[in-house]
């Protein structure tokens, strides 16, 4: 595309403004409207902010300190026999 087929100058569309008379759970704000912002910019980038998010997204009740999750110890398994758990009439 060439530069002369570009357009040029500030890009504004309000086709999907809200009419006054219309009644919608949340209307559509125009380009131009000004539009609080919640986040503090000189705070929202420190690592003070970043620790505490992640003290509030870790649930430390929810950490295993386990590293085998209460596995018996290794050597404690054993698959059965084949055998096992059959009535003793149906063998003979």
């Amino acid at each position: 595309m060439s530069s002369n087929e570009a357009p040029t100058g500030d890009v504004k569309d309000n086709d999907y403004v809200s009419r006054q008379g219309d009644r919608q759970p949340i209307g559509v704000l125009g380009d131009e409207a000004k539009v609080e912002d919640p986040i503090d910019p000189e705070t929202a980038d420190s690592d003070a902010q970043l620790e505490r998010d992640d003290k509030e997204a870790i649930d430390k009740s929810n950490i295993i300190n386990e590293r085998t999750r209460n596995a018996k110890p290794a050597g404690q398994y054993r698959e059965p026999g084949d055998t096992e758990g059959l009535e003793q009439e149906k063998l003979e």
